[in-house]
């Protein structure tokens, strides 16, 4: 049995190896998205009344840039906590069980003696 098992069946990934698994689609989302638009807008260009094309087209590319950068920034972050609860988690181990001869009915009722206690210290009182 591996250590990803439990009781012969596979154990369910985590929420981190679920985000993981995610991160390259939120690169690609977060980089292609912002270049689109920026793409767009530099093809059809419409800047407000009074303002140059360049300045226009120089802001819509800083704001491309921040937004690129800050979902990238978010990204990297993500993957960073994800590494470090994998690694904390550690390899999920499951105990071998081992089948107790009286689990469903204790052999005795008596408990007997109490194992806490020293019989030399509890002796009966003798009749003087």
């Amino acid at each position: 049995m591996t250590a990803t098992q439990r009781n012969g069946s596979a154990a369910p990934a985590g929420l981190e190896r679920k985000l993981l698994k995610r991160i390259p689609h939120l690169f690609l989302a977060g980089t292609l998205l912002p270049l689109c638009f920026f793409w767009y807008f530099n093809t059809f260009p419409n800047p407000q009344p009074g303002v140059e094309l360049e300045k226009y087209l120089t802001g819509l590319w800083i704001t491309c840039l921040a937004i690129v950068i800050t979902v990238w920034t978010f990204a990297f972050t993500l993957a960073i906590g994800c590494f470090i609860v994998i690694i904390m988690k550690g390899p999920g181990y499951v105990a071998d069980g081992y089948e107790l001869p009286d689990a469903d009915q204790p052999a005795s009722s008596d408990p007997g003696p109490n194992p806490g206690s020293n019989s030399a210290t509890q002796q009966a009182p003798k009749d003087e």
